[in-house]
């Protein structure tokens, strides 16, 4: 016997993308899925939906489909409900399922397996999955369909999309964030994810109509979806750009973030507005950090601890970077005599030189005394892990009153590129200072406002005991944070082992001996 209220509901739901992703996300979650409502123009989850049915409903030779939006709009869980509402249709669908790492790709095709293996969607849609099917990266149904999950950039081996011979929707290839964001910026990276995808990924349709869907934000102006859109790809794309502030100058979704959260990061974190929010990468020859965010101050804010950051270089040559240490004040920002519980750093002092390894312990001894006549003396110095810094940090450790930090450079710590971008919003709030006429002032804002993000700057020495300063104290916060000074003592077990100070540096605060 046909149960027609059961048979009106699932064609219901068949018809409707959007009504699909309402009901199942709410069945599943508890919580409404909430449609955005935009001044000016439809809904963003509308005009997805609308481009994945007619993905769905149209079948083209080789084509594809790119959607661009900002994080956090919805698209995976749009997709994944859009994979599930395809098998509503067509069990024997087959979809191959990529992200940037097996594991995020194994989260989404985890959660469809979730969507259709609800007793709701079975009940719907008669659609069971097959009981020796348990892993969460791939799966099937009774009737042959399969959902598999993997990496953009490892190899897609034993499985397709689609099927051949067909003259209707048979699956396809999803590429859901095809770019892990903190390894955008290393072009090895970047293109391997593009080579994987002329080499590997483009071979895993079964039929010339099953197409391609992209969809994820920008990264980088040489990303795979600006490989896609450039007509170097053989295929035909249908591209949909959703901006975070459409060209009405409207939030596209205020309900997630509202039209001042949107300005207010377009002005700290201009990179990573114009890539991710308006799908509009700026091109990485463009400055990072700009002279007006370095703030001058007429008098030197109230220091609660002091640390140095070193960057070594391996030669005394004039076309390499130098060695350079930088000096630190921590402090809280006050306004009218208010703490606000934000902290900031004050640059108090930089010196960059050209000098032989050999003679570089007794130049950053020398940099250490002079700190160490500052009010607030110093308990700790960073040092980059490199050769140079390596047997700078040797020597350091044997004696007594320093406390010395390896820095480690590798993968996990990301490129330099990377490592600007992450403390440039720190740097575009305005938490970096110097005293104003401050001897070194120049030569840093100078330094800093050549930083670019394809590294076309000649030099980045003294960035980087800016990025390390930053990172230690406002991104991990590993100061302690105290009013200690130093006593006596500390000051006089080093001066035994920094003969080589000069009359300068006894004067250099303007503290008479």
């Amino acid at each position: 016997m046909i149960d027609l209220e059961k048979e009106q509901q699932a064609a219901d739901l068949k018809g409707s993308l959007l009504l699909f992703t309402r009901f199942f996300y709410q069945h599943l979650t508890g919580r409404e899925f909430i449609i955005s409502n935009p001044p000016g123009r439809e809904s963003h989850h509308i005009t997805v939906c609308k481009a994945f049915t007619r993905l769905f409903r149209e079948q083209h030779h080789a084509y594809g489909l790119i959607i661009n939006l900002p994080p956090g709009y919805g698209k995976s869980v749009m997709t994944s409900m859009w994979v599930a509402w395809c098998y509503a249709h067509y069990p024997d669908c087959n979809f191959l399922y990529i992200s940037y790492s097996h594991e995020l790709a194994a989260a989404h095709t985890a959660f469809i397996k979730q969507i259709m293996s609800s007793k709701m969607y079975r009940y719907l849609f008669d659609i069971e999955l097959s009981s020796d099917t348990r892993a969460k990266d791939h799966f099937m149904t009774s009737v042959g369909g399969t959902v598999a999950a993997f990496g953009s950039s490892g190899a897609v081996t034993g499985r397709n999309a689609g099927n051949i011979g067909l003259d209707r929707f048979s699956g396809c290839v999803v590429i859901d964030d095809a770019h892990k964001p903190n390894e955008i910026h290393s072009d090895s990276v970047r293109e391997n994810v593009i080579r994987n995808y002329n080499e590997t990924i483009m071979q895993r349709p079964r039929d010339n109509n099953v197409p391609i869907v992209f969809i994820g934000q920008r990264l980088h102006e040489e990303d795979l979806a600006a490989y896609l859109m450039s007509g170097k790809d053989v295929r035909t794309w249908d591209k949909v750009i959703l901006k975070g502030i459409d060209d009405a100058g409207n939030a596209l979704y205020p309900e997630a973030q509202s039209l001042a959260y949107l300005k207010e990061l377009q002005e700290k974190q201009p990179f990573v507005f114009s890539s991710q929010i308006q799908q509009e990468p700026i091109p990485s020859g463009g400055s990072l950090f700009k002279p007006e965010w370095f703030i001058q101050l007429d008098f030197e804010p109230k220091i609660t601890q002091t640390f140095i950051t070193a960057d070594t270089a391996e030669t005394n040559k004039s076309y390499n970077d130098a060695t350079v240490f930088s000096f630190w004040g921590l402090y809280e920002i006050e306004v009218f005599e208010r703490k606000t519980g934000i902290y900031a750093l004050h640059w108090l002092d930089c010196q960059e030189l050209r000098i032989e390894p050999k003679d570089l312990r007794d130049a950053f001894l020398d940099f250490w005394q002079a700190c160490m006549r500052y009010p607030v003396a110093p308990l700790m110095a960073a040092i980059e892990k490199k050769s140079t810094g390596v047997t700078l940090v040797s020597v350091l450790k044997e004696l007594r009153g320093i406390q010395v930090r390896d820095i480690e450079r590798n993968r996990a710590s990301g490129s330099k590129t990377q490592r600007f971008l992450e403390i440039q919003p720190y740097v575009a709030e305005k938490r970096i200072s110097f005293t104003k006429g401050a001897r070194h002032m120049k030569m840093c804002v100078d330094h800093m406002s050549k930083i670019t993000a394809n590294e076309s700057h000649r030099w980045d020495d003294i960035g980087d005991t800016l990025a390390d300063s930053i990172k230690i104290a406002l991104i991990d916060k590993t100061i302690k944070l105290n009013t200690k000074q130093h006593d006596s003592l500390s000051v006089s077990i080093m001066r035994p082992q920094l003969e080589r100070l000069q009359l300068e540096s006894d004067l250099y605060y303007g503290r008479e001996k």
